[in-house]
């Protein structure tokens, strides 16, 4: 299986997937931008487009990394990758049910500001323009399509291992 937590930057990705791992038995993190910085050393570069995820190999590329992982060592993938498109979506999940993987699919959520105060104060990566441009998109997504396809956990005053313990057992459940 793979429990896959979208949402855009300063929801809790990272840090909820690995109290995520750490609750379901037999699980890893498997994080897919590990497939694009792989793509993004190809030299000379791929023609860029902006984003990783716009390049045609990484999203059949993300599934049958998932598929190989799951082949060889079995379990529960846990994997924290931002989705905003829902063309990428679709594929990455028509991919993932063609193996007849099951995906549990979560949206961490948190309003804009509290958002926008997670990037701007974050210690670790510091203030970003990058994470804060994909505010808007998140945002437009979640209206239009995102929400209606995931469960949907809003983080703005859950603490990380608040929001790892409803995945976790909503995935056990």
């Amino acid at each position: 299986m793979i429990v896959w937590l979208n949402g855009t930057h300063g929801a809790g990705k990272t840090t909820t997937s690995a109290l995520v791992q750490q609750l379901i038995p037999d699980s890893r993190v498997f994080d897919a931008e590990k497939v694009g910085e792989t793509l993004m050393d190809i030299t000379p570069g791929l023609p860029w487009t902006g984003n990783f995820q716009d390049w045609p190999p990484w999203r059949p590329l993300v599934v049958e990394t998932a598929r190989h992982v799951l082949d060889y060592a079995g379990g529960t993938l846990v994997m924290p990758m931002t989705v905003l498109v829902e063309q990428y979506w679709r594929e990455i999940s028509a991919g993932l049910a063609r193996h007849r993987i099951p995906v549990r699919h979560f949206v961490l959520h948190a309003d804009q500001e509290t958002l926008r105060g997670r990037i701007e104060g974050d210690f670790d990566l510091g203030p970003s323009t990058f994470r804060l441009q994909y505010l808007e998109p998140y945002a437009e997504a979640a209206r239009t399509w995102l929400h209606d396809e995931a469960e949907v956990i809003d983080t703005t005053t859950l603490t990380p291992t608040q929001a790892a313990q409803r995945i976790a057992s909503s995935t056990t459940t």
